[in-house]
Order: structure tokens, then C-alpha cells, then sequence
């Protein structure tokens, strides 16, 4: 079916585990025609979950595209591109991913639980992003359903913007429109009331259209005045509109679609994307306009390693026409690939179309050059362009790994390659210091997902153990510190002095190399080499073997030969004189902090509190969620969460879950620092 921009709709789900969010899914395809019958998570057979392990589990683990095209009676066609995002905090990297791609977020709430963390979370960052938000409440039609009390709860969360689009009737077996109409009963009251509510929160957002309804009534508006201010009330946050719909049953299914259509944006209608030329401070924002015949700018948001196709990039297309054929650069590299395959994206299946359009979703296979977050576009003149990176928590959970085999060390470096491509929350790091490679995530479930993964997709077997915690090393006071490195071997020999003054910085502050040298003491191409020096201490630690940050070191003096001054020279005397001056500074260890969440049922508080202060938290709050449950908040060293998980399981008898974000780097107790320092055995000593 040929569609305009216009036509675009772009719609991630998204929400707290078990809402219903892959049953809504397959409940819309269906419904818009895009397949005969809805499968079920039970039976393993949606066109989203189709991943063995997703089926195995029971729940989504990557997000899911795919696309339908809705000819809804007395209304033009619309082409509306869904994405169903993993509820589990573990798997938030494809859940934060999809946000790049989307102008509405539809956060889908259970009719039996109301507002859970997971509704809080997508909120929070659907606002954060500018992204216009949609709650759809599920399960409407369950007996435990209290669809009043959950739009009283969303409402006392997230303001009195929250209103209904739609209301439930006949106790959760019929929807009624109250946005268009003002006449009948639903289950929350009279339908008139609701559409007051609506319509008086619509027309407030816009002057013209508040004078024209103060003046003329509701009648008096036309429908490009409403459809304006409602497309405005939506892009401002001014209203979060709510549905009403039970995704197993089909009851208000068709409705969304048609509120779909009629009243979310399209891409030209949404807040504009945030792209940017250039980096850092010189970043200056740039406009991409959905002109299909503008120079391409699309943004890769998901990598996909697919055993048939290969590589695949999935991409949103913001500015101009990706063709078939076509060449195209990625981000800022000179030579162009070939669009040689351009597919849609539907569940598993690729399916060859011949362009996409400004707001199109859709991919390219076996291009090398594609990661996470590329930019794509057809002419030098967009080099340097960029979105706004998306904020994606910081992963965590570590564990050293290693080949189960010999032999088999190049097949796991690529898999691993392959797998950290995918999920921009996993990662891979090589540690030179205890020659670890160690794999992080966002959670022991995120990680056991995707050691499965190596097992299962890529055919190999690996052994893991607990890794070193990432402590980092710094200084508390001001000092000075000087060294004069002099060798004499009979010929030409080595001479190099230098005088450096270091300082700590605020905690995040990193590093800073200050050449304050006057009179040529040190000739200017020897300062390199004392930052080398000085970078060598900043890698391997000074005092128990880790990295050091938030130091300033000032260079204001030294002295140099004529003939033996040489950059081997300096570059030992500015390490030895850093290290002169971090032993007169008040050396510090810092462990890293996370703020850590515990969901567990109410009557295991008082066993999970006991827990955590046995390991120097500081617990900050709970909070109380529908089902007898508790979140129990709290900061916590990352160093004492080695096997909680199973201790949280024992505890709990295996319902306890719990996630973490890093928060923050801080001192480490005395007789903690004492032990690592008495572990490490100085490598610069036997310099």
C-alpha cells in the first residue's frame, strides 16, 4: 500500500513486565490486518517473541518490529511501524534503543496491578526524551480489573494530565469513546463528564482555540482546531491521554488503532529530533526535516546479527528517500556503501521493499562498517551529524570469562563482538592488569541471557568466574613532587628533571595535564613525554594497582642536557615525580557506588534490610506496589553484591528481583584500602 510521511505512525509499547505488551502486539497486527490470527505467549507462537530462549522464558528479551497498514472506514489509510520493548529492567538496552526511533511511546498498564516501577520508568523516560506518551490500560475484562482505581492511581502519579480517550463499559466488554462523543455510560460514570475533562485540558494549550471556544461552545471549534491543539497538547506533555483496551480478547483493540490514526503524531508532527553537528561544546543543534527530497539523514538504533542475512542495521529514516540501489556513508567515513538489499522489518522476517520515507523504519544487510547509534546519509555535507545519545544505564555485573576449550579464544572474541553489538548495556573489556576479559551487564539474569547465547547461537563454551572490582585510585590534598633521572653508560647518556605540582579534582573531574614550564626548562617537545610518564602512573595506579582519576598535575619546572636529554629520559622523571608527589597527597582507593532497587513480597523487608546493612548500604526508602510487594531503594558498594543473587533468591524463595544503575565513585573504609594496598605488589618497584 503507497503512504506519504503524513501517514507515518511510529509506536513503541513499552511498561512494566507481564502488562501484556506482546499480547497488545500481536492484538494490533491482527487487528490492522498484518496477520490472520493472534498468537499467544503460551503457545510460543507471536510474531514478536520469536526468539527460542524468548519462548523458552516466557517474556520478551530484544525488542520486536513490525508494520501494518490500517484502512480504518471513512478515514485515510495509515502505515503505523510498531515496536514491542522487553518489560524486565534487565534488558533495558533494546527497550531505550527503540525510543530513538519513535514519535509515541504507548506504556501499557495491567487493569489488575495499576502502576508498577516499570510504568514509572518508561514515563520517566519517555518525558526525558520528548516523546509524546500514551497509557494503555490491559486487561480490562479480569475479574480483579479495577479500571477506576488505576486511572485514579495514574493520575495521582502523573498529574491531572492524565485524562481518558476512551472509557471502559459493560464491565470491561466494550469500550466508549468519550473524546469525540458526549453522550452515554461507561463503568467510570458518565461519559459526558470525562469528555468536559478532556476537551476544557485540549483547548487551554492553544489562545486562538480557547477564545474560538469560549466565544462559540465546542461546536464552534473545527476539527483541524482540535486535531492542532490536541497534536500540540501531546508534543508539549500537556495531556497523556489514556485507553482502555484487553489486548486477549480484542476489546478496544480497533479503537486504538482508529485514536492511533485520528490523533497520535505523524513524524512531521512530533518534536524534532535531536540532532547536532559537531562535538562537545562546539555542537550546534540542526533541524531534520521529513522533505523525502532533502539529502538522506537516517540513525541506526539496532544491530541484529541474523544467521541467514548476516549483519543488519535497522535504521529510522528522518530527512530524504533511502532507495534501493542508493549509496550511502556512515557517520563521517569517505567511502559509501550500496543499498544493495533495503527490507521492512517484520518479527523474523525481512521483507525487500524498494525506498524508505522520511519516518520509515527498515534495514540493510552485511555492512561492516554499521554500528549502534550511526549516522547514515548520502552527502559530505552531513558529516558530523549525530542524535543526542540516549542516557542507557551503565552496566554493573561482571564476570571474567574465558574459552571452555583451547582453541577456541578467537570463535569467543568474535561472538562476544557480535553480542555487545547488539545490546548497547553489554559490554566487553579486556583487563591488562590481570589479563581478564570480563563481560558486563545490567543484571546476573542479563548475563546468564546472553552466556546462553554464546552456548546456543555461536556454538561455544565458556567457564566464568567473579572479576576484579573496578576500584579506581586518587588523591585527597595538594603536593609536589620531583625526580631527577640521570644514567651514564659511558656514551651518550640520559638526563631529564622535572617539578610537578598535583591537585585533586571534583569527583568525576578525570584528568588534567598543565604545562606551566616558563624559560624553556623543559624544551617543549620533552613535554609529551612527561605526560607519557605521567599516564603510565594514571594506568596501572600508584598505590594498590588501579587506574587513577580526578588529578590535575601541574608541570612549572625542570632542568634538561643539551646532548643527553632524551624523551626516554623525561618520560621517567615525570612518572617518578608524579609518584614523589601522590605519596605526599593523601592516596586514596574509590569503589564504585550503585543505587540498587529490591522488589520483593512485603513480608521479606525485614530479612532484605538486615542484608543490605550487613553490606554497608544505605538505604534510602521503600516503596509499596500493588500485590502485597515492596521496593526497598538503597546505595550500595558494588564490591560487597558478589552472589546476591542467590542470597536475595534463598531469602525470598526465588520471588526477590532486584536491579542496579551506577551512582557514583567514593572513598573505600581504611581497613578495606589497607588490604588492597598490602595485596599489590608495585610493578614501578623494581623500575
Amino acid at each position: 500500500m503507497p503512504y506519504s510521511t503524513p501517514d507515518i505512525r511510529n509506536v513503541a509499547l513499552a511498561g512494566h513486565p507481564g502488562a501484556g505488551k506482546t499480547t497488545l502486539f500481536e492484538a494490533l497486527l491482527h487487528a490492522g490486518g498484518a496477520i490472520q490470527a493472534a498468537g499467544t505467549v503460551e503457545r510460543g507462537n507471536t510474531v514478536s517473541d520469536f526468539d527460542p530462549m524468548e519462548k523458552q522464558r516466557g517474556h520478551s528479551i530484544d525488542a520486536a518490529i513490525a508494520s501494518l497498514d490500517h484502512a480504518p472506514a471513512s478515514v485515510r489509510s495509515v502505515h503505523v511501524n510498531l515496536i514491542d520493548t522487553p518489560g524486565y529492567p534487565d534488558f533495558r538496552g533494546p527497550t531505550l534503543s527503540a525510543l530513538a526511533a519513535v514519535e509515541t511511546v504507548a506504556i501499557v498498564v495491567d487493569a489488575d496491578k495499576g502502576v508498577e516501577y516499570g510504568t514509572r520508568r518508561m514515563m520517566a523516560r519517555a518525558q526525558q526524551r520528548g516523546l509524546c506518551r500514551v497509557v494503555v490500560i490491559n486487561k480490562i475484562d479480569h475479574d480483579a480489573a479495577d479500571c477506576a482505581r488505576v486511572l485514579e492511581e495514574l493520575r495521582d502519579e502523573f498529574g491531572p494530565t492524565v485524562l481518558p480517550l476512551n472509557l471502559p463499559a459493560d464491565g470491561g466488554k466494550a469500550v466508549v469513546d468519550c473524546f469525540g462523543q458526549a453522550s452515554g455510560e461507561s463503568d467510570l460514570g458518565p461519559v459526558a463528564d470525562w469528555h468536559q475533562k478532556v476537551i476544557d485540558q485540549v483547548v487551554e494549550v492553544n489562545e486562538t482555540v480557547m477564545d474560538h471556544y469560549l466565544d462559540l461552545g465546542e461546536d464552534g471549534l473545527s476539527g483541524d482546531e482540535l486535531h492542532d491543539a490536541f497534536e500540540q497538547c501531546l508534543r508539549e506533555g500537556h495531556l497523556v491521554p489514556v485507553c482502555f483496551v484487553s489486548a486477549r480478547s480484542g476489546v478496544g483493540v480497533a479503537e486504538l488503532l482508529d485514536i492511533a490514526e485520528r490523533l497520535f503524531p505523524h513524524p512531521g508532527e512530533a518534536n524534532p529530533p535531536p540532532f547536532a553537528k559537531g562535538a562537545g561544546a562546539d555542537a550546534t543543534p540542526i533541524e531534520a526535516r521529513p522533505d523525502p527530497d532533502a539529502h538522506v539523514i537516517a540513525d541506526v538504533f539496532r544491530i541484529v546479527n541474523d544467521p541467514f542475512v548476516g549483519k543488519l542495521g535497522v535504521f529510522r529514516v528522518y530527512q530524504g528517500t533511502v532507495k534501493k540501489d542508493s549509496q550511502l556513508f556512515v557517520d563521517d567515513g569517505k567511502k559509501p556503501f550500496k543499498v544493495a538489499h533495503l527490507f521492512r522489518i517484520q518479527g523474523k522476517d525481512h521483507v525487500e521493499v524498494t525506498q524508505a520515507i522520511p519516518g520509515d523504519i527498515a534495514a540493510v544487510a552485511k555492512v561492516d562498517d554499521l554500528h549502534f547509534d550511526a549516522v547514515l546519509h548520502d552527502s559530505h555535507a552531513e558529516d558530523h551529524i549525530h542524535l543526542a545519545p540516549l542516557d542507557f544505564p551503565r552496566p554493573m555485573f561482571g564476570l571474567a570469562i574465558e574459552a571452555g576449550s583451547k582453541g577456541q579464544e578467537q570463535k569467543l572474541a568474535t561472538a562476544l563482538h557480535k553480542l555487545a553489538e547488539e545490546d548497547p548495556c553489554f559490554q566487553v573489556e579486556h583487563l591488562p592488569d590481570t589479563n581478564e576479559t570480563v563481560v558486563r551487564g545490567l543484571s546476573d539474569l542479563h548475563l546468564r541471557v546472553n552466556l546462553d547465547r554464546l552456548k546456543e547461537r555461536h556454538g561455544v563454551e565458556v567457564t566464568t568466574r567473579p572479576p576484579r572490582i573496578a576500584y579506581r585510585e586518587t588523591v585527597a590534598a595538594k603536593a609536589e613532587g620531583h625526580h631527577r633521572h640521570k644514567k651514564q653508560t659511558g656514551g651518550a647518556g640520559q638526563f631529564g628533571e622535572v617539578f610537578l605540582r598535583i591537585e585533586p579534582l571534583p569527583r568525576g573531574g578525570g584528568f588534567e595535564f598543565v604545562d606551566q614550564v616558563k624559560g624553556g626548562t623543559i624544551p617543549g617537545q620533552f613535554l609529551p613525554a612527561v605526560e607519557k610518564g605521567v599516564r603510565q602512573v594514571l594506568d596501572g595506579g600508584a598505590i594498590a594497582g588501579y587506574p587513577m582519576q580526578d588529578v590535575r598535575v601541574i608541570v612549572y619546572e625542570g632542568k634538561h642536557h643539551p646532548v643527553d636529554s632524551k624523551e626516554v629520559a623525561f618520560v621517567a622523571a615525570g612518572k617518578r615525580a608524579f609518584l614523589d608527589a601522590i605519596a605526599k597527597a593523601r592516596p586514596q582507593v574509590l569503589e564504585p557506588i550503585v543505587d540498587l532497587d529490591v522488589n520483593a513480597p512485603e513480608q521479606h523487608m525485614g530479612d532484605i534490610s538486615g542484608g543490605l546493612a550487613s553490606k554497608r548500604a544505605r538505604i534510602s526508602g521503600t516503596d509499596s506496589v500493588r500485590g502485597g510487594e515492596i521496593v526497598v531503594k538503597a546505595q550500595v558498594p558494588l564490591s560487597e553484591l558478589e552472589g546476591y543473587a542467590a542470597e536475595l533468591k534463598s531469602v525470598t524463595a526465588g520471588r526477590g528481583r532486584y536491579s542496579l544503575d551506577f551512582s557514583h565513585y567514593e572513598p573505600v573504609p581504611a581497613q578495606v584500602q589497607q588490604k588492597l594496598v598490602e595485596a599489590y605488589k608495585p610493578r614501578h618497584d623494581e623500575d
